[in-house]
């Protein structure tokens, strides 16, 4: 998983980015709220662990302010306010979980894991669409402008995860790790051979391309603009 904490208090996060790494995840680290915004806004996590009293912008609001924006990123909540009426207020400004300070290392793996697996069990949608393309994610049948595009394996699994992604930088680690289950960098050029073999099936037909290259970023799957 890749996970976003925000804690201002720097030994706690240090405790937590070392943690979280030996069991097998990855962790950025914000010490306010409005660089956990920012970093939420543009990192594609899986979970945000979230302080409630932050620096610059409280944890609460921060929480509040991405929900308008209809990130619905798994935040876990951790407050020393612990009485229920902390939490109620905690879970309706768009905290998944609330979890009171100190708590056990163990616990808040648990909770984070749960937070996780709920939203990969939400992702209900079976089919995506980005303007005229179409992935049906029970037949793995692609379409555009309803002409079948025919997909090996690992390019289907790199267009669903586009996707999935759809309007948003797609960072090549993060295409390692989700579509190669690599965590760590091979080097060698196969994520630009299975881009260049996947455009070549979905836009090279069609008028508009809809996969780009995000010069020093990634990738990114788009809408045409109007």
């Amino acid at each position: 998983m890749k996970i976003l904490i925000v804690e201002d208090d720097v030994e706690a996060a240090a405790f937590l980015v070392k943690a979280l790494g030996e069991s097998g995840h990855t962790a950025d680290h914000a010490s306010d709220g409005e660089t956990g915004y920012h970093l939420a806004d543009s990192g594609n996590y899986d979970v945000m662990i979230v302080d409630r009293m932050l620096p610059k912008m409280d944890g609460l609001s921060m929480l509040k302010k991405l929900r308008l924006e209809d990130d619905q990123t798994p935040a876990l909540i951790l407050s020393a306010l612990g009485q229920v009426d902390d939490r109620v207020e905690g879970l309706r400004s768009g905290g998944d979980d609330y979890l009171t300070k100190p708590y056990a290392f163990s616990e808040l793996l648990a909770r984070v894991e749960i937070l996780s697996r709920r939203r990969t069990t939400d992702d209900s949608s079976t089919v995506l669409k980005v303007a005229d393309l179409e992935l049906d994610r029970l037949s793995h049948k692609v379409t555009r402008q309803q002409t079948q595009i025919l997909l090996q394996p690992r390019e289907y699994r790199l267009l669903e995860y586009l996707m999935q992604n759809a309007e948003k930088v797609v960072t090549r680690t993060m295409l390692l790790e989700k579509v190669w289950d690599y965590h760590f960098d091979p080097q060698t050029n196969v994520i630009d051979v299975h881009i260049s073999r996947l455009r070549a099936k979905i836009d090279k037909d069609f008028d508009t391309p809809l996969l780009h290259t995000i010069r020093g970023s990634g990738y990114m799957l788009r809408t045409p603009a109007e």
